[in-house]
C-alpha cells in the first residue's frame, strides 16, 4: 500500500532542500580538511565542473558555500588519491570512486556513440579511435592538443576534431579516464587502471536497472524532495528511464509520495528528510550548484527564476556577467555580479540585485560579510561595488563599517 499524501508548504520544501544539501549545520569553525569534503561530496553526490574562472572556477563554490574558507587545492587532491573521478555524472562531474560501478551501464551505452559526430567517427574511423587509445596506453596522461590533427582554426568551443572526438568517445565509454593539468584544467586522458584505485575499478558491476535505481535513491537523498523529473535530472538519466525506479523506491518505503503547495505534480520526499525549523544558511551559490542547477525546480520552490548569461551579448544581458544566486535563511534573495581582478587584488562586485519583498538592510549586511569572506579565501585585499542594481549602495555602505 502507498503512503498517505501530504502536503507540504514551500518553506518547508526549501527547508528539507536545503538540509539535505548541508546548509542546515553552521559552517567548520576551525581547520577544513579532506574529511569536511567528504561530508560534502556525501551530502551532494557529485560537484558539476565548469571551466570559466571569471571569479573562481566554479567546482570551487559549492565546497565555499558550505564550508566557507578553505584550502583550494582539496578536490584536486581527492582526485590525486583516488577518492573522485570525472565522469558525464550530471554534466561533466566530479564523482566519487566509489561510485565508479554505478556508471558502467553509461559506458556500455557510449560504445555505440554518444553523440552524431562520435558516431561517424565510430563507422568510419574504428581504426582511427584505436591508434588514438594506443597513444593513451603508451604516452598517457596526454592532453588533446598534442593529438589533433586540426588542420583549419578551430571554429568554437564545441568544435573538436577527430582526435578530440575519439578521446571524448573513450572518455564516455570509459577505456580512459581523465584528470586536470593545473596550468590551464585541460583534461589529461589516461587509463582507467592508473588513476582509480582497484578496489573500485573490481567491485561487481550491477545491471542498468539496479544502478538506475540506486542513482535515483542517492538523487532523492541529496534532494531531500523533488518531483520525478527532479530525481531523474540529477544524475541526467531520461524520465522514461527513471519513473519506474522511482515507483520502485516508492514500493520500497524509500521514496514518499507526497504534495507541494501550488504544484499539481506529485512530490517525493527520501525517508531520510527532515524538516529543519529553521535554516540559517548564508551563502554564494555557483551557478551550477544543485540548489540552483535544476531551473524550474528553483522557481518552484524558491520563486526565483534564473539564467546564467554568460553566453549572452553584454547589451542583453539583464543582471551581467557572471551572476552567483545569495541564499540567506532559507530563501535566495540577491544576484550578485561578481569578477576576481587577480593582478590588482581586488574582489569586483559590478552589480547587486535584490528580490522581491526582502529587508534590504539585513541582506546587505549579511553579503557585505559573505563578500569579505569570500575575498579572504581567494587572497584579494580589497572589495569593489559598483552601482548597477538596486542593492549596491546598500552594500558599500555595510562594507564601510
Amino acid at each position: 500500500m502507498s503512503p498517505r499524501v501530504t502536503q507540504l508548504s514551500k518553506a518547508q520544501a526549501r527547508r528539507i532542500a536545503l538540509r539535505a544539501q548541508g546548509f542546515a549545520q553552521p559552517r567548520p569553525s576551525g581547520r577544513v580538511d579532506s574529511r569536511h569534503l567528504r561530508q560534502v561530496i556525501d551530502r551532494i553526490g557529485l560537484i558539476q565542473i565548469d571551466s570559466v574562472n571569471v571569479l573562481v572556477r566554479s567546482q570551487e563554490l559549492p565546497l565555499f558555500s558550505r564550508l566557507g574558507s578553505h584550502r583550494r587545492d582539496l578536490i584536486s587532491s581527492a582526485t590525486k588519491s583516488g577518492e573522485l573521478f570525472e565522469y558525464w555524472g550530471h554534466e561533466a562531474a566530479h564523482v566519487p570512486t566509489r561510485d565508479h560501478r554505478l556508471w558502467r551501464w553509461k559506458m556500455e551505452q557510449s560504445l555505440q556513440g554518444p553523440w552524431r559526430s562520435a558516431e561517424n567517427l565510430v563507422k568510419k574511423k574504428g581504426s582511427f579511435i584505436e591508434e588514438i587509445f594506443s597513444r593513451v596506453v603508451t604516452d598517457g596522461p596526454i592532453a588533446a592538443g598534442e593529438l589533433s590533427v586540426r588542420t583549419t582554426k578551430k571554429a568554437s568551443w564545441w568544435d573538436w576534431d577527430d582526435s578530440k572526438n575519439a578521446l571524448e568517445y573513450l572518455f564516455m565509454c570509459g577505456r580512459v579516464t581523465a584528470t586536470r593539468r593545473a596550468s590551464d584544467f585541460a583534461r589529461l586522458y589516461d587509463l582507467p587502471e592508473r588513476v582509480i584505485p582497484a578496489q573500485h575499478l573490481n567491485t561487481p558491476t550491477p545491471t542498468a536497472i539496479d544502478a538506475q535505481r540506486e542513482l535515483i535513491a542517492l538523487a532523492g537523498r541529496s534532494l531531500g524532495v523533488g518531483t520525478a523529473k527532479d530525481l531523474a535530472d540529477y544524475y541526467r538519466l531520461k524520465n522514461v528511464v527513471a519513473k519506474p525506479r522511482v515507483d520502485e523506491l516508492v514500493e520500497e518505503g524509500l521514496l514518499l509520495p507526497t504534495s507541494l503547495e501550488g504544484s499539481k505534480e506529485t512530490w517525493y520526499l527520501h525517508v531520510d528528510a527532515k524538516t529543519p525549523r529553521t535554516i540559517e544558511a548564508r551563502a554564494l551559490l555557483s551557478m551550477f550548484d544543485p540548489i540552483v542547477w535544476n531551473r524550474p525546480r528553483a522557481e518552484k520552490l524558491f520563486d526565483f527564476r534564473y539564467r546564467i548569461e554568460i553566453y549572452t551579448p553584454a547589451e542583453k544581458r539583464v543582471y551581467g556577467y557572471y551572476v552567483l544566486p545569495f541564499l540567506l535563511g532559507d530563501e535566495l534573495v540577491a544576484r550578485v555580479d561578481l569578477k576576481a581582478d587577480r593582478h590588482n587584488g581586488t574582489l569586483l562586485v559590478p552589480g547587486i540585485f535584490a528580490e522581491e519583498n526582502i529587508d534590504k538592510k539585513i541582506t546587505a549586511n549579511a553579503l557585505a560579510e559573505e563578500l569579505r569572506l569570500m575575498a579572504s579565501w581567494l587572497g584579494l585585499e580589497k572589495i569593489v561595488v559598483g552601482k548597477v542594481g538596486d542593492l549596491s549602495a546598500p552594500v558599500r555602505q555595510a562594507l564601510k563599517k
